[in-house]
């Protein structure tokens, strides 16, 4: 009997070992606008979809330090409606339409996390869905495993932790291009990007970690900061690959005159750490398709791109890139013995939103109810759609994925 039962723990590891995905939904809050939920319960973590500034009544504040306010109450009501509280939260993502208003943004945001604020990414972009800022986050279920990270020198003064432990990862506060101690941009791109890094490499090492330990890295850069430039730097950092799974974004901008930065996860037990990439695609020195952090996998940003001997984006709508950028990340979610049941949040990256109606026709046929947590943005303003001399079209849209060994529960 010992020997069925240890074999059907090795087979049947979600059946045994797989963390109840739980869909969160509050009793009051704004409409939804897609097939999204407002929240992802899973083991010991909350993913909470992406918040804009509309009350429960699609109405939108008049001011905005009113829509911060508001957008911040939206994230409550997730959190809430979990059993968790606003201390509970660990890591936050803001985008913002217009970053002249970043200061006082931080002035409403300060008033909801006093003390051991989350780490936290903020970023600028060209649109979002009728709300001037979103904001999504994650929060940790049992308060006792909440440690803020501090960094000598680092002062943003923003309401911000460099870093937050928790009983399995440290989440890390976007560290932009500038002197970690005296806060100045350099004017090279190079020398932006290594202090970027720097400041990265700080928050690890004042966790006891170490470049190695990362499972995932949000390089959010500007038009000024050369692709080449910050793959080169990027890549004699980490281990070639075995690098963290990454979604490298353009964005309209970033605050403090920074045209880069950096943030992510780490696993804090390098044993719970491993990368996994399909058979067809070669090792690479800048990301990882997926990387493990125990039973969690974070996924680099897919679009369109078939890869091969004419690799390129061919489809042209909309609708067909995002049946192929759903199928590249299936192909690295099948890599890992998972498929997209197991996907808890995504972050979806439309190059216009007036495309999100016909995105969320195609996604729903894919990502099933209850719906994983999802952000979705417009961070730069929209490419010219025409075909080039090869035949190849422009990306529409970047999809990027979390997803848990589980069982869905409605």
């Amino acid at each position: 009997m010992k020997c069925i039962a240890l074999l059907l723990a090795l087979c049947l590891p979600k059946l045994f070992f797989g963390a109840e995905i739980r869909a969160i939904l509050p009793a009051s809050g704004p409409p939804l606008a897609g097939p999204y939920s407002p929240g992802i319960s899973v083991g010991d973590y909350l993913y909470v979809a992406g918040q804009g500034a509309h009350a429960p009544d699609g109405s939108l504040p008049d001011t905005f330090a009113g829509q911060v306010r508001q957008t911040l109450e939206n994230i409550k009501s997730v959190v809430e409606a979990a059993g968790l509280t606003m201390k509970h939260i660990v890591y936050v993502q803001v985008y913002l339409e217009d970053m002249q208003k970043f200061d006082e943004m931080n002035a409403t945001y300060a008033q909801y996390f006093r003390e051991a604020p989350p780490a936290r990414a903020t970023i600028g972009v060209a649109k979002l869905l009728g709300t001037p800022i979103e904001i999504n986050a994650v929060a940790v279920r049992d308060l006792a495993d909440k440690k803020p990270v501090a960094v000598a020198g680092y002062d943003p003064h923003e309401p911000v932790s460099a870093g937050v432990l928790t009983s399995d990862r440290l989440f890390v506060s976007a560290m932009r291009g500038r002197d970690l101690h005296t806060g100045t941009v350099p004017s090279d791109p190079g020398r932006q990007v290594d202090a970027a890094l720097d400041g990265l490499k700080a928050v690890l090492e004042a966790a006891g970690l170490g470049l190695g330990h990362m499972v995932f890295v949000n390089p959010y850069l500007t038009s000024q900061i050369p692709a080449r430039v910050m793959n080169k730097l990027y890549a004699s950092r980490f281990e070639f690959g075995n690098t963290p799974a990454r979604a490298t974004i353009e964005v309209s901008n970033l605050p403090g005159g920074a045209q880069i930065e950096f943030t992510g996860v780490a696993v804090r037990d390098l044993a719970l750490r491993r990368a996994v990439r399909p058979k067809n695609m070669r090792p690479s020195p800048t990301a990882s398709p997926c990387v493990f952090a125990g039973d969690t996998l974070y996924c680099s940003a897919k679009n369109a791109f078939i890869p091969g001997p004419n690799a390129g984006v061919y489809a042209t709508t909309i609708e067909n890139q995002v049946r192929q950028s759903i199928r590249n990340l299936l192909d690295n979610l099948e890599e890992a013995d998972m498929d997209l049941a197991d996907v808890v949040a995504t972050n979806v990256y439309l190059d216009d939103v007036s495309d999100f109606q016909a995105m969320n026709k195609i996604y729903a046929k894919y990502l099933k109810p209850p719906f994983p947590a999802r952000t979705t943005v417009q961070q730069i303003m929209p490419v010219e759609r025409k075909v080039d001399a090869e035949g190849q079209y422009p990306a529409l849209e970047q999809i990027s994925l979390i997803a848990v060994r589980g069982t869905r529960k409605p």
